[in-house]
């Protein structure tokens, strides 16, 4: 088994692009923000890309490496701080960002766009954090 560079750095590029547009949507007010639903539809799509981009990643990390089994998404997070590539923070960061992807794709119906735009303003810095490991497989 083996990683491959490009699998990792294609998903970095979308990663990275993902992130550029998310920043550029924090200008919005939270009013503003809540009352445009392509505002706060194009936040929610693009997080969820986003997280899918380290989910693919970490996946193919681990199946690379032959670390472990994977159920749920969450075990690619603890494979990885379990054998040494993330921090036990950076593994909680991580499970409660797939948690919150679960949100967007399962209970789109009662997503609370107040928390969305708290992830937007506050947690792009987690998905930072997963960034500079991954770039680590390159």
């Amino acid at each position: 088994m083996v990683i491959k560079s490009e699998v990792i750095r294609k998903r970095l590029n979308k990663l990275d692009e993902y992130l550029q547009i998310l920043y550029g949507l924090q200008k919005y007010t939270l009013e503003e923000f809540l009352s445009d639903p392509e505002h706060y539809a194009s936040v929610e799509r693009f997080l969820h890309m986003a997280i899918e981009s380290t989910i693919d990643m970490g996946g193919h990390i681990v199946s690379g490496l032959g670390m472990g089994e994977v159920n749920w998404y969450s075990d690619i997070a603890a494979i990885m701080e379990e054998k040494g590539y993330i921090s036990v923070d950076l593994r909680e960061k991580w499970i409660r960002i797939v948690g919150f992807r679960n949100v967007l794709v399962h209970q789109y119906v009662e997503v609370d766009r107040r928390i969305v735009y708290d992830v937007l303003q506050n947690k792009l810095g987690d998905l930072e954090e997963l960034k500079k490991v991954f770039a680590t497989f390159l």
